[in-house]
């Protein structure tokens, strides 16, 4: 005789179907960018539509949820690469993830500057980020890797610079960042170079581009 499985609780139904709408969505959003319709999402993710707005009950919210998903993720990869003994290939190792995810994550991308953008956790995350990335940046430094006028806040900045430059090739070239990202590399770790002309800006105002004027 076979043995049923135990029906799951209503709870495990919830994280079951939160994990699924959140998966769903980011690879929704990674390929069409944020104007994604909510009902498309709830049918890849296999969830009626209503599911969606009980989890999320507005785009932004959910848009908020991805940003932090992905925020942790580079935090996470980050706070792991503090443990490596060259603080140079570590903050390399850094970059070259952090621009990748750029390249390959449209909602990632347009989330930046959006309503959702401006919610406190995900403005924690994000200070979070630079915190951390300013701890790998500062190793570096230390260890004579990288020029000595470098901040954790340029290499933020850096991020979407590199993948900005390399934006309109993408579609055709998705390598295309890659090469931007060494050249960033040879700026970064020309240790004797000139002095750069401006002073290190204060913080990554990633939520409000306006802020950086």
């Amino acid at each position: 005789m076979v043995e049923r499985a135990a029906p799951q609780s209503p709870r495990a139904d919830m994280v079951r179907n939160r994990h699924l709408l959140l998966t769903a969505a980011t690879e929704a959003f990674a390929e069409g960018g944020v104007d994604v319709p909510m009902g498309e999402i709830a049918q890849r993710a296999g969830v009626a539509k209503g599911t969606v707005f009980r989890h999320f009950p507005s785009k932004d919210e959910l848009l908020a949820a991805i940003a932090l998903r992905l925020l942790g993720q580079l935090v996470g990869t980050a706070e792991r690469l503090l443990e490596a003994d060259d603080a140079g290939e570590a903050l390399r190792e850094f970059m070259t993830a952090g621009v990748q995810a750029l390249a390959a994550d449209r909602a990632f991308r347009e989330v930046i500057g959006r309503p959702s953008a401006q919610r406190p956790e995900v403005r924690d995350e994000i200070a979070r980020l630079g915190g951390v990335v300013e701890a790998l940046t500062t190793r570096a430094r230390e260890q004579g890797t990288v020029r000595d006028d470098i901040t954790g806040t340029d290499i933020v900045l850096l991020l979407g610079g590199i993948h900005q430059t390399a934006a309109p090739v993408l579609d055709q070239q998705p390598q295309a960042w890659r090469r931007y990202l060494a050249l960033a590399f040879d700026g970064l770790f020309t240790v004797d170079a000139r002095t750069l002309p401006h002073r290190p800006p204060t913080g990554p105002h990633l939520t409000d581009p306006r802020q950086s004027a």
